[in-house]
C-alpha cells in the first residue's frame, strides 16, 4: 500500500487551492464560517460553480461526464473543500442515484438524467425509510401497481432529507409480495411535482427543518422511470448503500472542526486558565486526534484498494461506524467547551428572535450536538453495520 502523494498529486492540490481562493464566493464562505444556514439558492449557486469548473463529477467515470480522477485525487479534492469550509455536496443525485443509473439504467435514462445531475439542474432526495420499518428496509410497504404504461404509487416515506427542496426522488416500492421481503422491490424515479406527492416537514430537536414525510397518493409515474428490472430493487438498493456508507465518515470535516475547537479553547475560560490548558480537555482532544488519524488511515487504505479496481464493499461499514462515533464525540467536545453558554440555543424550546448574551458559536454547539445524535442511525444503524461486518467481513 502506497500512501505517499506524488508530485502530480501535490500539483493538483495547489490547483484546487487556487480554484477555491478565486471562485469560492465570500458570502457563502462567511455564512459557513459563522454556522449560518445557507438558502436553497446559495446551495445551488455553489454546486453550479463547481459544475462549471467541471469538477462536480469527481467520483464519476469519464464516459458519463466525470473527471476520471483516481482515488487519491478525489481524496485531495474533498479534503481541500472540507478544510476550506465549503458546503457539502448534496449527495442524493451525485453520489447515490447516479451510480445506480449508469450501472443499471437504460441508455435513455443515462442520457437524460446524468447530465442534469452533473450540472445540478435537478435536486434529488432519497425515498427509502418508511414509518414503522426502522432499519429493516426490506420490510417496506409503499406499493406500486402497474397500470398500462404507468405505475400507481401509494404509501409514505419518512426522514426524507431536504425533500422540501427536491425536484426528483428515487423511491423503493413494492411491486410484488412473494412472501420473501427482499423480493418484489422495484427502484423507480419520481418527479416531485407529480400530482399526489405531498411533503410534510419534521422539525428536529435542534429546531431545524432538515427531514420530512413524503406521501404518495395515487401518484402515476411512467413505467420508463423504473431503473433496471422490476422486482430487482433490493439489489440496486444494496449497491447504493455501499456508496452512501463509504462517504458518511467525514474525516476531513472533523479535522477542520477539531482544529477550530483547539483554537477556540485558547480563548475560553472556565476558571483562571484557558480551557486549552486543562489536562482533562487536552487528553480528550489528544485521544480524538489519534482516533481521527486511524480513521483517515483506514480511509486511505480503502483508496489504495480502489486504485487496484476494487469498489466499496462491506468494509465501508467500518468507516460508517467509526466515522459517525467520532462525529458525535467532536460535537460533545464542542458542547463541553461552550459550557453554560450553550444552553440558550434556537431550537423548538429555545430562544426565538431575542437578543441573548450567549455567543453564536456556543449556540451552534448545542444545536449540532443534538442534531448529530442521528448520525449513528441514518445510512443503516451502527448496530446493523456491525452485523454486516460480522457476516460479510469476519465470516461469522
Amino acid at each position: 500500500m502506497d500512501l505517499n502523494f506524488s508530485k502530480e498529486d501535490m500539483a493538483f492540490q495547489e490547483e484546487v487551492k487556487d480554484f477555491l481562493d478565486k471562485e469560492y464566493p465570500q458570502h457563502i464562505r462567511e455564512k459557513m464560517d459563522n454556522g449560518d444556514d445557507l438558502t436553497r439558492e446559495e446551495i445551488v449557486e455553489w454546486h453550479k460553480i463547481v459544475a462549471k469548473k467541471g469538477w462536480m463529477g469527481h467520483s464519476w467515470p469519464v464516459e458519463h461526464g466525470g473527471t476520471g480522477w483516481d482515488a487519491t485525487k478525489r481524496y485531495i479534492y474533498l479534503r481541500e473543500l472540507a478544510m476550506n469550509g465549503c458546503p457539502l455536496f448534496i449527495p442524493f443525485g451525485l453520489q447515490m442515484v447516479a451510480p445506480v443509473i449508469w450501472t443499471f439504467g437504460s441508455q435513455k435514462q443515462k442520457e437524460h438524467y446524468l447530465p442534469r445531475i452533473l450540472n445540478f439542474d435537478d435536486w434529488w432526495c432519497q425515498g427509502y425509510s418508511e414509518p414503522g420499518s426502522g432499519s429493516d428496509l426490506a420490510s417496506l410497504k409503499c406499493k406500486a401497481e402497474r397500470v398500462g404504461d404507468e405505475y400507481v404509487i401509494n404509501g409514505a416515506k419518512i426522514w426524507t432529507t431536504l425533500a422540501q427542496h427536491a425536484d426528483w426522488i428515487f423511491v423503493l416500492v413494492r411491486t410484488q409480495d412473494t412472501g420473501k421481503k427482499q423480493e418484489g422491490i422495484t427502484f423507480i424515479l419520481v418527479d416531485m411535482n407529480t400530482p399526489g406527492v405531498e411533503v410534510k416537514p419534521i422539525i428536529t430537536i435542534d429546531g431545524d427543518h432538515e427531514v420530512n414525510y413524503v406521501f404518495f397518493n395515487d401518484v402515476r409515474v411512467p413505467a420508463e422511470n423504473v431503473v433496471g428490472e422490476e422486482g430487482q430493487g433490493w439489489t440496486y438498493a444494496k449497491f447504493l448503500l455501499f456508496h452512501e456508507r463509504s462517504s458518511i465518515a467525514g474525516a476531513p470535516q472533523m479535522r477542520r472542526a477539531v482544529n477550530a475547537l483547539m483554537k477556540r479553547a485558547e480563548k475560553i475560560y472556565h476558571g483562571d486558565n484557558p480551557l486549552s490548558d486543562d489536562p482533562s480537555f487536552k487528553s480528550k482532544i489528544a485521544q480524538f486526534n489519534l482516533d481521527l488519524d486511524a480513521l483517515e488511515m483506514t480511509e486511505l487504505r480503502g483508496l489504495a484498494a480502489e486504485r487496484e479496481g476494487k469498489g466499496p464493499g462491506p468494509e465501508s461499514s467500518l468507516l460508517k461506524i467509526k466515522g459517525t462515533e467520532l462525529q458525535q464525540r467532536i460535537t460533545t467536545l464542542a458542547l463541553e467547551a461552550a459550557g453554560h453558554e450553550a444552553l440558550p440555543f434556537g431550537g423548538p424550546y429555545g430562544f426565538k428572535n431575542e437578543e441573548i448574551s450567549s455567543p453564536k458559536i456556543a449556540q451552534i454547539s448545542a444545536a449540532k450536538y443534538l442534531n448529530f445524535r442521528k448520525v449513528t442511525i441514518y445510512g443503516g444503524t451502527n448496530e446493523i453495520q456491525k452485523n454486516i461486518i460480522a457476516k460479510a467481513v469476519l465470516g461469522i
